[in-house]
């Protein structure tokens, strides 16, 4: 598949090809990768090649969610992020990491609609809830026939969600014993355009612990009103909500009971910070192969960029950062393998890799001068969606002082 543009007639604008993979490891950071593992990251690869980046610039440019491309996610099994589901083959933390890797290298609407499908709310279904929910909802995930939410941040609870202030109390209503909840979230990826939302709520009332529980909400249920979030210039083609739940009543059953405190909530999002990582790697392999293709085609002063000492330099600075990211996963997933990643080194991974990536877009956008703003040259795009992975699993702030309590044995959070 070629990114470049047609030429009208008349138009001496020249066109560029920067879409061609180059299967970039540079230092066999993956070459321990087993053939399934492998198998998995090409799927992704195709995927991307075949039918995201060809259409993928009308729908950022319109914010619009490409619902089409949800089908072809779930027939390669990419649309659960790795997350395990019964009766499927098991994908191992690397193959996930790299899948996840190839779908931010083609978009990061696309890969965050994995993240949130499979990484948050399939993850905390199969994580935390009964057999009888993992049985009715895991596979239909899996498929896609459902589209979820995970539905934890509210407007004045980000970094600090662990304060969350929306509530859930038990009550009877019309016969029916369950919990009617109330509040507030924002930024909640496909919690206005899907099926279901896990909700996070503050167990309160008569009966109530005070602690944090998940709930499985219908995004249909009454009381449940959902706004798309209007005017982003970072991942487009995914809708992130407000959501205002004012007395929605769910049935006891709707309750997951793994999640009876946040420490439950902190797990799935400790499991999705290492994905975050992968992501952003995967950004910045997209604007390192644009720079590439574009300085060896792009021709001033007689010869093509690529040939200019300043323009080596920055392709080899871009490089380095991309390949000590690379690096940095391999070893991070090994440890998430044998279940001895920590929570700081997971914050590490995510700070590093994304404040990488944030570097090499840069880089990128300036060697391709003018043509580094156009939606057809890639950059762009990648440039504005990793403002938001920069920010959301975790701001660069919040990771840091996770790393440094870690460090240190002193907590500075506020």
């Amino acid at each position: 598949m070629s990114a470049a543009q047609p030429v009208l007639p008349g138009v001496t604008a020249p066109a560029y090809d920067v879409s061609t993979p180059l299967d970039l490891d540079y230092v066999g950071a993956f070459a321990h990768a087993t053939p399934a593992e492998r198998a998995h990251q090409l799927a992704a690869r195709a995927f991307v090649q075949d039918e995201v980046l060809g259409v993928i610039d009308g729908h950022w440019e319109r914010a619009e969610v490409p619902f089409g491309l949800v089908k072809g996610l779930a027939e390669r099994d990419l649309l659960r992020d790795g997350v395990d589901v019964p009766g499927r083959a098991t994908v191992s933390a690397l193959a996930a990491g790299l899948a996840a890797m190839e779908l931010s290298r083609g978009d990061g609407s696309v890969a965050t609609i994995c993240g949130v499908q499979g990484g948050l709310a399939l993850r905390s279904i199969a994580m935390l809830g009964s057999d009888e929910q993992i049985a009715r909802y895991a596979e239909p995930l899996a498929r896609g026939e459902i589209l979820a939410a995970f539905a934890l941040t509210e407007p004045t609870h980000g970094s600090d969600s662990v304060s969350l202030e929306t509530t859930a109390r038990r009550v009877t209503r019309d016969g029916v014993e369950g919990y009617v909840i109330d509040g507030e979230k924002r930024w909640i990826g496909l919690g206005s355009c899907g099926d279901l939302a896990v909700v996070w709520a503050r167990l309160v009332g008569e009966g109530g612990d005070g602690q944090v529980h998940a709930f499985l909400v219908p995004q249909d249920a009454a009381g449940y009103r959902a706004t798309t979030i209007e005017g982003k210039v970072a991942l487009r083609a995914i809708t992130q909500a407000h959501i205002v739940l004012d007395s929605v009543f769910v049935p006891l059953d709707a309750a997951l009971p793994g999640a009876t405190s946040f420490r439950a909530a902190s797990r799935v999002l400790f499991a999705t910070r290492l994905g975050v990582a992968w992501a952003a790697v995967g950004h910045a392999i997209a604007c390192y192969e644009a720079a590439l293709a574009y300085a060896g085609q792009r021709v001033q002063f007689g010869r093509p960029l690529a040939a200019s000492q300043l323009v080596q330099e920055r392709l080899a600075r871009m490089l380095a950062i991309v390949t000590q990211s690379q690096v940095l996963v391999a070893q991070v997933t090994r440890l998430a393998e044998s279940d001895a990643l920590t929570g700081p080194q997971a914050s590490l991974a995510k700070m590093t890799c994304t404040r990488g990536a944030r570097e090499v877009a840069a880089i990128a956008r300036d060697l391709l001068g003018g043509n580094g703003i156009l939606l057809a040259n890639r950059v762009a795009r990648h440039f504005a969606d990793i403002e938001a992975l920069h920010t959301y699993e975790g701001t660069e702030s919040v990771n840091a002082l996770i790393i440094g309590r870690d460090v240190t044995g002193y907590s500075a959070f506020a």
